[in-house]
């Protein structure tokens, strides 16, 4: 067995090389907020589609529109499950009548309960709230029993146009998003740095400790027993694998960000693998100086899984 001098050197074996970034390549990633319009002319009305997005851990989508259009519902929504993946998303078809149509009719009843309803909610003259009223849900019927395919195929361009307003509102977003995620993982990385270029001083630390523990027990204490327990005491406190594998999760984050899939949910798993070294390496570190930069890990992380939440 190894003499107890031999144990004390081989700490320095705990030793650890500080980090360089890495050169990756960045792709777009996704924000779950988001907004898209679009407005079709016909020549007796207009038809505005709207969508609107927040997060949200699965596709929660609820779809307004006139009832003459409902029969068109499990399209719409098929069609927006398979662009928008994930979130919380409004969609809704306005009707607004501007010239002569025969087959269509406004619901009276209908609207003037909508208009006592919105003078709780919102101040202005009957004109403007008569405006909008008339292009919410059921305020105008028809009397057609089936929607004239021409139409229903413009309708069909316009949330296609809708949905390409609201994609790129949602990159444009993660790029937002994207960004940040960098500049907090550099941070951690950086925060990485300060704990690895510090752990050779909470060695020596250790080390001492040992030096004058041993000084005071030396003759009271079986040697053998005692480099038993030494060795014990030295792998309690190593901290390599929490800071190589800390590391790989930091590269593996960003090149998650790669990805042009849906990688919301896989980066808040990453985040969990990088939070449970950062815990590691504090209840392991029993070195002030370190605890404090632990810390300041947690508290980036804690940010970061904030911003996850919004991401796709």
């Amino acid at each position: 067995m190894p003499s107890i001098t031999e144990f004390f050197f081989q700490l320095k074996a705990f030793d650890f090389v500080p980090l360089t970034n890495k050169n990756v390549s960045y792709y777009m990633i996704q924000s779950m907020t988001g907004y898209g319009k679009s407005v079709l002319q016909l020549p007796t009305k207009k038809i505005t589609i709207e969508l609107k997005s927040l997060n949200s851990k699965n596709l929660d989508l609820n779809v307004r529109m006139p009832s003459m259009y409902r029969a068109k519902e499990l399209d719409i929504r098929k069609l927006i499950a398979k662009h928008l993946v994930r979130g919380k998303v409004d969609f809704s078809l306005y009707v607004e009548i501007t010239g002569e149509d025969t087959s269509s009719k406004i619901n009276k009843t209908v609207v003037k309960e909508y208009i006592n309803q919105l003078k709780d909610v919102v101040d202005g003259d009957e004109t403007e709230l008569l405006k909008m009223a008339i292009r919410l849900p059921d305020a105008v019927t028809t009397e057609r029993d089936d929607i004239d395919d021409d139409e229903w195929k413009s309708i069909e361009s316009e949330i296609d146009t809708a949905l390409n307003h609201i994609k790129t509102y949602r990159a444009d977003e993660g790029q937002i998003l994207k960004q940040d995620f960098e500049n907090r993982i550099a941070t951690l990385r950086d925060l990485l740095n300060k704990v690895i270029e510090m752990d050779p001083d909470r060695i020596d630390g250790v080390r001492a400790r040992l030096e004058k523990g041993i000084a005071d027990i030396k003759e009271k204490v079986d040697e053998n027993r005692f480099e038993q327990e030494l060795v014990y005491y030295i792998e309690k406190f190593d901290i390599t694998e929490e800071k190589v594998r800390l590391d790989n999760h930091l590269n593996y984050f960003i090149s998650s960000l790669n990805s042009d899939d849906s990688n919301g949910k896989k980066l808040g798993f990453i985040s969990q693998e990088i939070g449970r070294e950062i815990n590691t390496i504090g209840a392991k570190s029993n070195y002030a100086p370190m605890q404090k930069l632990v810390v300041q890990m947690k508290d980036e992380l804690e940010k970061i899984k904030e911003q996850m939440l919004n991401v796709l």
